[in-house]
């Protein structure tokens, strides 16, 4: 973990999200360590799809699987894709349908703030 301060504001999680409430804000402090270690820049391609361009380092694909893996049973709404594009990057796509569009808007908006915090 770095020195980073890192706030744990839950305003991005659904309503759907079936994780228990008293595990959110690790969960939540887990993906925003993700998004200033790994996540590299941030493509939004349609209301319903981003793709974060992540650092193509093998312990970064080993924690994105893990990560979307346990966000996908808790908010079964995302799809999550991860992809390497060539030997030296990875992208990992998410989607959702479009009743969830502000979830990933909120999700953009927090990987964004706080990669740039790093």
């Amino acid at each position: 973990m770095s020195d980073h301060h890192i706030t744990t504001d839950d305003a991005w999680v659904s309503d759907a999200c079936t994780l228990p409430t008293a595990e959110r804000p690790l969960r939540l402090a887990e993906f925003d360590q993700f998004f200033t270690d790994a996540v590299r820049g941030l493509d939004r391609l349609s209301a319903q799809h981003l793709r974060l361009q992540l650092d193509g380092a093998a312990q970064v694909e080993e924690t994105a699987r893990d990560l979307t893996a346990r966000e996908s049973s808790c908010c079964s709404f995302f799809t999550f894709d991860l992809s390497r594009p060539d030997p030296d990057s990875l992208s990992l796509d998410v989607r959702v349908p479009a009743a969830h569009v502000d979830v990933l808007d909120a999700l953009a908006e927090r990987a964004e703030s706080v990669r740039n915090q790093g």
